[in-house]
């Protein structure tokens, strides 16, 4: 470190976050599982030395403590720290920094930890340059992100890593946050927010610690006198902190989190779950035609026949609200996902669906049965094509009994109907046209 990043990790011009930014562990807040005393995690790595400093994948949301451990990490000691930001680098600065590990490793028998913040962001082939310099025991790796490791990360990277996922922020986390917060501003949360207000500066904050130091920050800068001559009101602290915008990222895990927990809710019949995540999605903006495909989708697999009319409505949703756009498409989006989280369920139809599929993808294109081609040509006719078809119309209830299956399929049943809904009837009708017509008395 020289002169000038010293003094610049020790100006008071630094953001509030990063002037309480610990640097041990007990000054952690959160992550009890990984950071308490008793922690079997923290106890190893405590007694690791740079030699036996394995890799580690740092998993969770924003400001929860993700960079501030891998800052304690790197202070291990024997060890040389190189970091990384993904957005910054590319396959040639991290094979330059592999080859400096090696050397390093050769001459002073130090181990390189090498730090890469948004680590999904680098891409496979960056990711790869790391493989065999952490396998060779070159280079510990410490990366964090906010994305699911097994959805952004190379499967062989991830093998050779340990992942710790963290938690969101308990209020009682971010309760002691504020309190250090205001105190490092000279002041007190009583002073400044009374319980509702210091609620809504938590849900402000969304559970990131960074973001809840600065608004604290940029509260105790608005008031010219130092502090407020009565305790802010929730209002009060709204209309100087803006709104809250909450994580989202359309290629992200908290559109899909947020999609599956939305589809979910209306497989499982809550209609005020599915009411929750829908106004989260509309809060965040999400894409009116994804949504629309994705109701439209569970319309039928999840629904089906058990309400016929779910999928219509799905299909006239999605006419209308990519019509509409937001904001008005909410409304929409309401009746629709409140429709269908209080229709019957049934996935019986794509349950037969895949069962089929599994047999087509066993027993290949088996021989339709000669009654059931098409007899529309000559050759066909003379080749036996269509003979000893029964046209069903003809049946006393328009069904006449015969076989439909390939041979080697005859009597194989895919389609298991409910007992719900309009299934019951279409099961009714299905029993009631296969059953002996009973004879009027006379």
């Amino acid at each position: 470190m020289d002169l000038f990043e010293s003094v610049r990790q020790n100006s008071n011009d630094r953001p509030l976050a990063e002037r309480l930014r610990p640097t041990a562990f007990d000054d952690m807040v959160g992550q009890p599982k990984l950071l308490s005393g008793q922690a079997h995690w923290r106890k190893q790595l405590t007694a690791a030395t740079g030699s036996r400093l394995p890799s580690f994948i740092l998993f969770g949301p924003p400001g929860c403590g993700k960079t501030t451990l891998a800052r304690i990490i790197s202070a291990t000691p024997g060890v040389f720290t190189e970091t990384c930001p993904a957005i910054e680098t590319g396959a040639k600065i991290l094979k330059e920094v592999c080859d400096r590990a090696r050397t390093r490793q050769a001459i002073e028998r130090k181990r390189t930890l090498i730090f890469v913040d948004e680590i999904h962001r680098l891409n496979r082939a960056q990711q790869d340059v790391l493989l065999a310099s952490i396998e060779s025991g070159d280079v510990s790796l410490v990366g964090a992100t906010t994305e699911n490791p097994s959805h952004a990360l190379n499967p062989a990277l991830i093998s050779r890593c340990q992942v710790l996922a963290f938690e969101p922020l308990t209020e009682e986390d971010l309760t002691e946050l504020a309190r250090r917060g205001f105190s490092a501003m000279g002041t007190s949360v009583d002073q400044w927010l009374n319980e509702e207000a210091l609620t809504r500066l938590f849900s402000i904050s969304d559970g990131d610690a960074r973001k809840l130091l600065n608004s604290i920050e940029w509260l105790c800068h608005s008031e010219p006198s130092g502090a407020p001559e009565a305790p802010l009101s929730s209002k009060d602290v709204e209309e100087r902190l803006g709104a809250m915008v909450l994580r989202f990222d359309r290629a992200g895990d908290a559109h899909y989190d947020t999609i599956s927990a939305l589809i979910k809710s209306i497989r499982g019949s809550d209609p005020d779950a599915a009411i929750y995540y829908l106004a989260r999605l509309v809060r965040a903006g999400e894409d009116v035609a994804f949504l629309a495909r994705r109701l439209m989708i569970l319309a039928s697999e999840d629904i089906s026949n058990a309400d016929p009319r779910a999928l219509q409505v799905a299909v006239s949703c999605f006419e209308a609200v990519t019509r509409v756009g937001w904001p008005e498409a909410s409304i929409i989006f309401s009746q629709t996902v409140t429709y269908l989280a209080c229709a019957p369920k049934s996935n019986s139809t794509y349950v037969a669906l895949n069962a089929a599929l599994a047999v087509v993808d066993k027993t290949g294109s088996l021989p339709i049965p000669l009654a059931l081609r098409s007899s529309k040509t000559s050759m066909s006719k003379s080749l036996g094509f269509g003979k000893g078809y029964k046209y069903s119309h003809d049946g006393a209830r328009g069904f006449v009994d015969q076989n439909f299956m390939p041979e080697a399929l005859v009597g194989t049943k895919f389609l298991e109907l409910s007992d719900r809904g309009f299934e019951k009837t279409l099961q009714q009708y299905q029993d009631w046209a296969r059953s002996k017509p009973v004879k009027p008395t006379s």
